[in-house]
């Protein structure tokens, strides 16, 4: 009886190695090439350097890029985090009714496309007392909407898988007022749906480049922007400026889950 189970076991397991093959090796080619001097008419690079990185990080546009980049992001996920977390809790547990009415709002990002939604804004917020236009406010704005679903989503999901009316009702039961309980008793349980949903946002942010390369592009210069604006001069510093993005989002992924792992367990405590 146990046979047939080990055999059938094997199926999925190839199937994700080759699921994982299929996603890494554009991954690995583009790390091979930011490493290579010399590749024409070869299976591997004939030759191997550091000139390609080493050129990015003395390039003070690309470290200005990544810090603009970095902290546009931040604030954006924070302004979201402020304004998503109470309001889906409520919504979640007093005002189930309105829940039909917050995903049509939150699922509109999802039906403009970022063109249009990018046109809409520059006609929008480029004269009268609201000239924003160019400017990191009309930006943090529009990517304040771009994370909508994502941290509604998130944020929603993790209080309907800890069932947050009957948690809530015990906690008050017990003698905890409503603002205490949700801090000491919701937000501990649900604070892995959180983190998930800001590196989801975190991430999508980071890549974004339509919208910000027409809202912002010939005044606010972000990693994607220039990367695009490299990718004329050299494949191979394209490559090296790829490369240094998804490890840096890989570390920076790692330490905010390290953090709320942390923060998770001094709130329990």
């Amino acid at each position: 009886m146990q046979t047939p189970s080990k055999k059938a076991g094997w199926a999925p397991r190839t199937l994700m190695l080759l699921l994982m093959i299929y996603l890494l090796l554009p991954l690995l080619a583009t790390m091979i090439y930011a490493f290579a001097k010399e590749w024409q008419a070869t299976l591997l690079p004939e030759s191997w350097t550091l000139e390609w990185f080493g050129e990015m990080f003395q390039d003070a546009r690309f470290l200005d890029a990544l810090w603009k980049s970095l902290y546009l992001c931040a604030i954006s996920i924070v302004l979201s985090l402020a304004v998503m977390l109470p309001a889906v809790f409520i919504i979640t547990v007093y005002l189930p009714r309105m829940e039909s009415f917050m995903k049509g709002i939150v699922v509109l990002p999802y039906a403009v496309p970022g063109v249009v939604a990018a046109v809409g804004l520059i006609r929008a917020y480029s004269s009268g007392p609201m000239n924003i236009s160019g400017t990191a406010y009309i930006l943090i704005g529009a990517y304040f909407v771009i994370v909508l679903p994502y941290m509604y989503q998130g944020i929603r999901n993790s209080l309907l898988t800890v069932s947050a009316p009957e948690l809530l009702n015990a906690a008050e039961m017990l003698g905890a007022g409503r603002i205490k309980a949700f801090v000491t008793v919701i937000l501990p349980n649900i604070w892995p749906g959180v983190v998930t949903s800001t590196l989801l946002s975190f991430s999508v942010l980071f890549g974004e480049f339509v919208m910000t390369n027409m809202l912002v592009g010939g005044h606010i210069q972000t990693i994607q922007v220039y990367l695009s604006r490299r990718m004329n001069e050299s494949g191979h510093l394209a490559s090296a400026i790829a490369i240094s993005y998804f490890l840096f989002i890989l570390a920076l992924s790692m330490v905010l889950m390290k953090l709320g792992k942390q923060v998770n367990r001094g709130i329990s405590e």
